[in-house]
């Protein structure tokens, strides 16, 4: 399946022949991706498919077999001077907690050339956080708060979310991503997100890539991804002749039979039963099961 990029401009990210393991595991099977100038990817998996390790590698934080740029730099060998124009939030927020909020925000004015106070300041006026306050007081999920604030505020090319909002209640999470699309992003940035809360984030993406056991098994434009694929709610009389349609998924739910296909016209779609487009989330099981299914389940 084909990236649907366009742009003329070099990638932010370019990845190609991308393969890692440890010991006789192996990973990633050598992965091909780019990123784009103001794009939002989301990078979703199961647990070990393998985007861990692939955000490390953006990240230099791990040496791999093939070719990666990010920012025109091999990342592993220039990761000091990488580090500059990316920012990176994970499920972990690693704070020193023995200081106080205002004082982090001191530290990080004199750590990072890139940071900008008055942008953390702003985020953290919608949260119940005190600059006065030492960060070792804070609850779980404040910390995750302040980390997000911290780190959002570094004026970076590419930012990277590694499932940023594990932990948050949906309030502030909703608050986050709005603040996101609508303070954060520009056409000179780029953003790459993984979570597992996949349909909160669907309405931010430009473009989706599904990894699966280390290979990446769909990499397209959400807009490419509305036309190519369909899902149905196939009539009884006609699930035999839908199948043979070669549909990428089939279930049966209440005992009626839902398949979506990839590239079937809509004409056709209507006439096996009432038609809509898959979330992400099921086209994301549907994807994960079809190597299953096209070994004899349907």
């Amino acid at each position: 399946m084909q990236n649907s990029e366009t742009s003329n401009e070099t990638p932010i990210v370019q990845v190609r022949g991308l393969s890692k393991g440890y010991g006789k595991t192996k990973v990633l099977h050598g992965i091909d991706f780019s990123i784009p100038t103001g794009k939002i990817y989301g990078l979703i998996g199961h647990n070990g498919a393998g985007k861990t390790t692939a955000i490390n590698t953006l990240l230099g934080l791990t040496n791999y077999e093939g070719d990666v740029r990010v920012l025109g730099m091999e990342p592993f060998a220039n990761r000091a001077e990488l580090m500059r124009d990316i920012a990176f939030i994970s499920d972990v927020a690693s704070l020193p907690r023995f200081l106080k909020v205002n004082q982090l925000l001191d530290m990080m004015e004199g750590l990072h050339p890139n940071f900008v106070r008055q942008n953390a300041q702003s985020m953290l006026q919608d949260t119940d956080i005190r600059g006065n306050v030492k960060i070792k007081s804070l609850s779980k999920g404040m910390l995750a708060q302040l980390h997000l604030a911290v780190v959002m505020a570094i004026d970076a090319k590419l930012l990277v979310l590694d499932e940023p909002t594990l932990g948050l209640d949906i309030t502030f999470r909703k608050k986050f991503y709005r603040r996101l699309v609508e303070d954060y992003m520009s056409e000179n940035r780029s953003i790459l997100i993984t979570t597992h809360q996949v349909d909160e984030i669907e309405f931010l993406l430009s473009d989706l890539i599904f990894i699966r056991e280390g290979k990446i098994v769909l990499n397209d434009s959400m807009d490419s991804i509305s036309q190519r694929f369909i899902q149905v709610l196939v009539s009884a009389e006609q699930v035999k002749e839908a199948l043979s349609k070669r549909p990428v998924f089939s279930t049966k739910q209440l005992g009626q039979t839902i398949m979506i296909f990839d590239g079937l016209d809509q004409e056709t779609a209507e006439s096996f039963g009432s038609t809509s487009t898959p979330s992400v989330s099921d086209l994301f099981v549907a994807l994960m099961e079809q190597k299953s299914q096209s070994q004899g389940k349907l």
